[in-house]
């Protein structure tokens, strides 16, 4: 099942699809020669958008929370991908310590929080969890809606590792997006993997890395397969200082929107694309869909009322936003039951292990999917991401899932880049150069 592309300009998309089939080979050589000199994150997610003659990610999150909400179809793809991760940190690794976000009473999260540790589990590694909350003091059974469980255990340090009373662990996995901070219990831990490596936490983290990261993959690629990088990239651009609720430098935000749709209006232009072009002001920092606006018209960042600036001041963890990325918008054309939706790819190490549809029926096409009222559609991919097929048309299933396997791919590849470029000792030897 596809859900359906509900666009007048599926020419151009189809044109795009059809280039990725054509050069399937040089892709997949491409890609591994570039996995080669980059090492993947562990897991990661990406939100795409579909425009008919635009296929782009619009964000990368290093901490997935929505295992659950893919379908069981693709357990066997996420098992494998997660003994290819293991093996590549530690091929002898026994045990793993996974901690969660510290949402105790969300059951949809904790429901991710067992589908992680099902996948960990079938590739023989002993995962038991370690929380963060300091009223975890002893081992704390959470009881699940499906009547399963899981048990949370308080957290011991033994000099440069971690673990728990009689559990100590190869390495340690993050899933949580430590957007408060490190704390000093995961500080220092030289003598084991820990995984996403805490810089790449929302308390340093910025979309902005990513964006001129995926920058540099989006324009490689480009070149090797002959394609305009717009095609699949949304311009960018960033604007500091900010205070909504002072309204201090709203007119340089308005500014800098003003020149990007001018830029947009260019392009489309070029592709002979109708449509309004809109820009996304988000949060450089943080996740969850939180502080984030859709803009058409400059002038609508002028005089924000106080609702709008107290959307836009703060993100997850109550942390004040100062500084954002202005992002183009890139419209979803796709609908499931005749409502917006965008898909959504999951990955574990290089692998695309499956995804699901991100719907909301009170959204329009040129709208932030990301917030209340959205709901998923676990559509299981007919055929792994990795498999097109030649024989059919660039829009039956297999290929489609391709071109979207293609471009979370490159989102994967860009954030390995971003970790690798935003390491501590990495930017301070780049200082000193």
């Amino acid at each position: 099942m596809v859900p359906h592309l509900t666009t007048a300009l599926t020419g151009p998309l189809l044109e795009l699809e059809r280039h990725f089939l054509d050069n399937a080979c040089a892709i997949e050589r491409w890609m591994r020669t570039q996995w080669q000199e980059h090492l993947p994150p562990f897991y990661g997610s990406t939100d795409l958008r579909n425009s008919g003659f635009k296929l782009a990610p619009v964000d990368l999150n290093l901490f997935p929370g929505g295992f659950n909400n893919l379908n069981d179809a693709f357990m066997p793809l996420c098992v494998q991908a997660a003994q290819a991760a293991i093996e590549r940190i530690c091929v002898g690794a026994g045990s793993i310590l996974l901690i969660p976000e510290n949402h105790t009473r969300n059951q949809f999260y904790l429901q991710n929080v067992a589908k992680l540790v099902s996948i960990l589990r079938l590739t023989g590694l002993e995962v038991r969890l370690g929380s963060l909350l300091p009223e975890i003091t002893e081992p704390t059974v959470v009881e699940l809606a499906n009547g399963s469980s899981l048990t949370l255990e308080p957290l011991e340090r033994h000099g440069s590792r971690l673990g728990l009373k009689d559990f100590n662990p190869c390495a340690v996995l993050l899933n949580n997006d430590l957007s408060a901070g490190v704390p000093d219990i995961l500080q220092n831990l030289h003598d084991q993997w820990v995984i996403p490596p805490v810089h790449a936490g929302w308390h340093s983290r910025r979309k902005s890395n990513h964006a001129a990261a995926y920058d540099r993959v989006a324009q490689d690629f480009g070149t090797a397969i002959g394609i305009d990088p717009w095609r699949i990239n949304p311009a960018w651009d960033t604007c500091g200082g900010l205070d909504f609720h002072a309204r201090a430098g709203e007119q340089e935000l308005a500014d800098k929107v003003a020149a990007m749709l001018d830029n947009i209006r260019a392009k489309y232009k070029e592709y002979e694309v109708t449509d309004e072009p809109f820009v996304v002001v988000k949060a450089d920092a943080g996740t969850y869909g939180m502080g984030v606006m859709t803009v058409k018209d400059a002038a609508e960042l002028i005089g924000l009322n106080r609702k709008q600036r107290n959307k836009m001041s703060v993100v997850k963890e109550g942390l004040e936003v100062h500084d954002v990325i202005i992002q183009e918008g890139v419209h979803t054309f796709e609908t499931v039951n005749n409502a917006v939706a965008e898909p959504v790819a999951y990955m574990m190490d290089h692998y695309v292990v499956g995804g699901f549809y991100r719907v909301h029926t009170q959204r329009g096409r040129d709208e932030n999917l990301n917030a209340p009222g959205m709901h998923f559609e676990p559509l299981a991919f007919e055929a792994p991401c990795s498999l097109p097929d030649c024989n059919q048309g660039p829009d039956a299933p297999p290929n489609r899932f391709y071109a979207y396997g293609v471009v979370a791919r490159l989102a994967l590849l860009a954030a390995a880049v971003e970790i690798e470029a935003t390491e501590p000792t990495a930017a301070l030897e780049e200082a000193a150069a």
